[in-house]
This record gives C-alpha cells, sequence and structure tokens, in this order.
C-alpha cells in the first residue's frame, strides 16, 4: 500500500499539468474529474518502466494520483477564491 500511494504522489504532479491543459480545449467542466481519473489511470499504466508494482497497482495509482489531482485543483481554487472576497 505504501508503494501505492508514493507512486501516486509522484504520478499526481504530472496528472495535474495534464488535466490543466485539456482544460484550456472544449472539454465541457463537468467533465473534468472524470478525465482526471482517466488521465491518472493511464499514466499509471504507462509508468512500468519506472517501478517493480504489479499492473493493477499501478492502475491504483494512477487513479489515486487523478482523484487527488483534481482534489489539489479545487482546494487552490477556493483558498484563492477566498482571497479575492
Amino acid at each position: 500500500m505504501t508503494e501505492i500511494l508514493a507512486m501516486a504522489t509522484l504520478i499526481a504532479p504530472v496528472t495535474s499539468g495534464v488535466v490543466q491543459m485539456l482544460k484550456k480545449s472544449d472539454v465541457p467542466k463537468n467533465l473534468m474529474p472524470y478525465l482526471a481519473l482517466v488521465v491518472g489511470i493511464g499514466l499509471g499504466a504507462a509508468a512500468f518502466s519506472f517501478t517493480d508494482l504489479i499492473f493493477i497497482e499501478r492502475l491504483w495509482a494512477g487513479g489515486i494520483s487523478g482523484l487527488a489531482a483534481v482534489g489539489l485543483f479545487e482546494v487552490g481554487k477556493q483558498s484563492t477564491k477566498g482571497d479575492d472576497e
């Protein structure tokens, strides 16, 4: 479990960056959490040369990183929103 969380921690900034790039396209905003999950899972699957985790563990790490990337962005958005008021 520790290895999965460590890998998710490493993948989350990359996932967040990819999702932010996709936000510039014409993708509906309500689909972004799902898209982040898919991107995270894809990055987890593609990270086979960087870790010795089995495939399903890499998918879990990618899914966690996708969800973490969405949560990280929302927390940042809420904290800057409070500063404007």
